[in-house]
């Protein structure tokens, strides 16, 4: 099992989401969360758009891993999110982004949240598993190819 998948469950794998812009995306976010988890969505939100201000998680080839500590989060959460439409991000290469993977963390963040960004850096890079992971339509299947994925 991939430590992503540890942190990744499938109630948090969001397909096709609609939204136009990083600000509607991060509102999305936070609300999902606040739903599902009970944090205040403003935090998660704010958190996201505060770590994009310090410059783009937009990494190219059609990735970005958003991430921020979160007040009042207890453990990792990691959510996968495809939105409907590809979402300019500020990425290297420019082109817009259809594969986001949001990492909320604990604050402090500890060494386990650099380690785990770096995993999911050297995943997303790989261009199989990016084909593998557009070919899964649903959540679960989705979450059942990263719990197969070894590292």
């Amino acid at each position: 099992m991939s430590a992503l998948s540890t942190y990744l469950q499938a109630e948090d794998i969001l397909l096709g989401l609609q939204v136009a812009d990083k600000r509607q995306l991060f509102q999305a976010i936070g609300r999902h969360v606040q739903r599902i988890g009970g944090l205040a969505a403003e935090d998660v939100a704010s958190g996201l758009t505060q770590r994009e201000l310090a410059g783009s998680t937009g990494l190219g080839l059609g990735v970005a891993v958003p991430h921020a500590r979160v007040k009042g989060l207890k453990h990792i959460r990691a959510l996968y999110v495809r939105p409907a439409a590809g979402l300019a991000f500020g990425a290297p290469d420019a082109q817009p982004v259809a594969d986001i993977l949001v990492l909320l963390v604990p604050s402090p963040a500890t060494q386990l949240h650099l380690e785990l960004l770096a995993h999911v850096v050297s995943l997303l890079s790989d261009r199989a598993f990016r084909a593998a992971l557009h070919a899964r339509q649903s959540p679960v299947e989705i979450k059942m190819l990263l719990d197969e994925r070894q590292l």
